[in-house]
């Protein structure tokens, strides 16, 4: 029987020092209509995922909430299984936590974006309308766009003439705009947040000319300007001479803000050590940088991605977070930022990755992608079939095909004639729609590895006839066999993936999300 906590007492760990995670393990969608606030989102198909590095420490306390059904009681089994051992389960759930009246918000992010609204507001921070810099670029004005999306969103759309500066770099580029004082800088992300934040942050380095476009792509749109469909240019650079300044300019923020170093002894002992701890080492630069080299167990999370989706990255709350970069510069301004949003132990690895290196620390390299927790396990106790015996069956027509990848991927591609069911939901909806448990399932997403562990699910409720395409729909169109898209076939609501009004959104939604925004502030 999994143990309970209740509203009353789940409010007092929050409120206190201790290292806790309170984990919110409905679909991303159900969390961004209300959510408990400052609780992180942790879907259970996610949940073998993520979990390792969302709480690093399996001593730690954890509270799992639903809406006060039968969700969290299955991902507290999960998380006992892969060997957490202070689970709980929040009495009642959401319900009971909103009949209590207790705290809660909308939306994703809200602790990030809440902080740059007021930023926006306390430090006045100047803006610019779409409209103006249409105007400044129609008379060929001195006019700089620096772009703090990450290169994948930039490179679907921009604003034209934009480039990218990733969110964390702004600091290596200070050096060189300084050079540019009659240049208006401008600087825009998708919406508000990012934008908000890198001009304060320019500001704070000295910077006087620099600007926030007012609503970011969104509002460039809402003001009926086209954008600039997959740019070509790559994510700009600074000059050697910025890059190398930077360090001093972030040594003196250091000094003035009072930001702790920690050295690379330091956090190589508190990584050995077996205490109930928990230390984030958070690498802020470019996914390219991280996999040539980077600590190992470290997580990376370029600078701008950092500050705007800290609550997708920071589940224990009162942890120790260490920032790294290749010497400081980047790191000490995430480390400033985070200081800003009220996390107290926050340090920066002095002296960087050079100095770990000069340490005698070792290096890991490329995407840090383990399996999930319990996959290879799983994998010895469910049935494998290929894309040809899969052909096979489909046209004997003798078994029900379930995708239990992402909405978003089944929407691209799955093979035909599947139904799409969430993994989360599995155990507690399929047996609504297949009663009969002979009937012969075949389990695929885009790799094998959900489809591994929803197969070990079924065969836990006693369906008898499961299988899983081994490769997945990958293996499946790499043997040559076609594929459909589109939402179709959905046995629940396909509310797993929260997409940003905008990549897909209308000029209606593109407004209720700003107008969303700026509430924040209040």
């Amino acid at each position: 029987m999994t143990a309970t906590i209740s509203c009353r007492d789940a409010t007092a760990l929050m409120a206190s020092d201790s290292l806790y995670a309170v984990l919110d393990v409905r679909e991303r969608g159900e969390f961004n209509a209300r959510q408990i606030a400052n609780a992180t989102s942790l879907p259970r198909s996610q949940i073998e995922f993520r979990i390792a590095e969302l709480v690093p420490n399996s001593r730690i306390p954890l509270v799992v909430y639903d809406d006060g059904g039968k969700r969290a009681e299955l991902a507290a089994v999960t998380l006992a299984r892969l060997g957490y051992s202070d689970v709980t389960v929040l009495g009642g759930g959401l319900l009971s936590w909103q009949e209590a009246a207790y705290p809660t918000v909308s939306g994703v992010n809200v602790p990030s974006k809440a902080f740059g609204e007021r930023i926006h507001h306390e430090r006045n921070i100047p803006e610019i309308s779409p409209e103006e810099v249409k105007r400044l670029k129609e008379k060929e004005a001195d006019l700089m766009i620096l772009d703090m999306r990450t290169p994948e969103e930039y490179g679907r759309f921009c604003i034209p003439g934009a480039i990218n500066v990733p969110g964390g770099d702004l600091v290596l580029w200070v050096s060189e705009l300084k050079q540019k004082p009659e240049t208006t800088i401008v600087v825009n992300c998708a919406g508000r947040t990012r934008s908000i934040v890198g001009t304060a942050g320019l500001r704070r380095l000295g910077l006087d000319n620099v600007r926030a476009l007012k609503n970011g792509t969104m509002g460039w749109v809402l003001a009926g300007f086209e954008l600039e469909s997959k740019p070509a240019r790559q994510t700009a650079v600074a000059s050697k001479i910025s890059r190398e300044k930077a360090t001093a300019l972030a040594l003196r923020l250091e000094e003035e803000e009072r930001i702790p170093f920690i050295s690379a002894r330091e956090v190589m002992s508190i990584t050995k050590s077996a205490d109930n701890g928990v230390m984030y080492v958070i690498d802020v630069r470019s996914e390219t940088e991280y996999c040539s080299g980077h600590l190992p167990g470290a997580l990376n999370v370029p600078g701008g991605q950092a500050v705007q989706r800290a609550d997708d990255f920071i589940a224990v709350r009162n942890a120790k977070i260490v920032f790294v970069s290749n010497t400081s510069a980047r790191a000490v301004m995430a480390a400033y930022w985070y200081r800003q949003m009220g996390f107290r132990a926050v340090a920066v690895l002095q002296g960087g990755l050079r100095a770990w290196k000069e340490s005698g620390g070792s290096l890991a390299r490329g995407v840090n992608r383990a399996e999930p927790l319990g996959y290879e396990a799983a994998t010895k106790l469910v049935r494998f079939i290929d894309a040809r015996a899969l052909e096979e069956k489909l046209q004997k027509s003798r078994a029900v095909t379930l995708d239990v990848g992402t909405s978003l991927d089944f929407e691209t591609a799955h093979v035909p004639g599947a139904y799409w069911i969430c993994r989360g939901w599995i155990e507690l909806k399929l047996p609504e729609r297949l009663p009969e448990r002979s009937q012969p399932i075949v389990l695929t997403c885009p790799d094998d590895r959900n489809s591994v562990l929803a197969a070990q699910a079924l065969n836990g409720i006693g369906y008898t006839d499961v299988a899983v395409l081994h490769g997945g729909v990958k293996a499946w169109t790499s043997d040559g066999h076609r594929t459909e898209t589109g939402l179709e076939r959905c046995l629940v609501e396909a509310n797993d993936v929260v997409l940003s009004p905008s990549i897909r959104g209308s000029k209606e939604e593109m407004q209720r999300y700003l107008n969303w925004e700026v509430k924040l502030q209040h």
